[in-house]
């Protein structure tokens, strides 16, 4: 989510009696261009904790109040596209794309018990979202040209405008955009900027700038290599942002905390694995109303 193109908020959480500061790269900083220098995280962005894994339930920071609605709208049956954007793509080894397939095409079928918190989030309607079969409404390999090894935030949004035109969804409320980023780019100042990645609507469509997880550098806690899977980070932080996106499609109208966090950001801990049609994929919790805390499954 987005409040402002850079308006930023600090989160915390209270684990195990230790308080960690969500979206720090190693101890306090993030600054992009400056490391040493902390400050706060892009609202709405999946933020570099570092990872806590446990069996039981997540719990969210103390104080947290439920997330309340806040007029706009929410995704009915929420549609992915993946945009893997640049000629990089066309020589990846580290199997990301059938991984991210497989990933939304567990999305949304009757094994998924995951995707279906969002389900108790309605719009001023009444109508919640609501799933029937995999989510995973195309792939596209935009290779026409490099991804450029540096891009800006409205770079990523018109990458994702373009993509929204090769799949025939602009204007359509349902669609998400995942904007793929290759190896060795920076989309967005990431790693330096603090975020692991981040949701936002272009005024047409939503959509998600998704960095390639693998080059976080060593201690930067985007969740890499968890639970037995490379590409952890894939699944747990575009989870995130799928969830965010279909509850709060365009940041913040839809539904969050006082703070104006959405239900993926109080809930970035106790990883666990889902068990899909696909395959078994890491995910983080979601905060729940109906459950009162973060849940696993709703």
């Amino acid at each position: 989510m987005r409040l402002t193109p850079h308006k930023r908020l600090r989160r915390v959480l209270a684990t195990s009696g230790a308080v960690l500061l969500l979206g720090l790269v190693p101890a306090l900083a993030e600054a992009p261009g400056a490391l040493a220098a902390p400050h706060p995280t892009r609202p709405g962005s999946y933020s570099a904790a570092a990872p806590t894994l446990h069996a039981a339930p997540a719990r969210h920071r103390p104080g947290t109040d439920q997330v309340s609605y806040n007029g706009g709208p929410v995704q009915h049956s929420p549609v992915v596209y993946l945009d893997f954007w640049g000629s990089q793509w066309d020589s990846d080894g580290n199997g990301v794309q059938p991984y991210m397939t497989s990933l939304f095409n567990g999305l949304g079928t009757s094994q998924d018990h995951w995707s279906t918190i969002t389900a108790q989030y309605p719009d001023s309607s009444g109508s919640g979202p609501a799933f029937t079969g995999p989510v995973l409404g195309g792939s596209w390999v935009d290779d026409a040209s490099p991804a450029p090894a540096s891009s800006q935030q409205q770079d990523i949004a018109a990458e994702a405008d373009s993509a929204a035109a090769h799949f025939g969804v602009a204007g359509d409320p349902d669609a998400q955009i995942v904007v793929m980023s290759p190896s060795g780019t920076s989309p967005d100042g990431w790693p330096a900027s603090g975020f692991c990645a981040w949701h936002d609507y272009t005024g047409s469509v939503s959509y998600t700038n998704m960095p390639y997880q693998l080059d976080a550098p060593a201690g930067s806690r985007c969740p890499n290599n968890l639970l037995g899977d490379k590409l952890s980070a894939f699944s747990i932080v575009e989870g995130h942002e799928y969830a965010e996106s279909i509850t709060d499609p365009q940041p913040s109208s839809g539904w969050l905390d006082p703070s104006g966090e959405e239900i993926g950001d109080l809930c970035e801990s106790n990883f666990q694995n889902v068990t899909l049609p696909t395959g078994t994929f890491p995910m983080q919790p979601l905060w729940s109303n109906n459950g009162g805390g973060c849940v696993i499954s709703g």
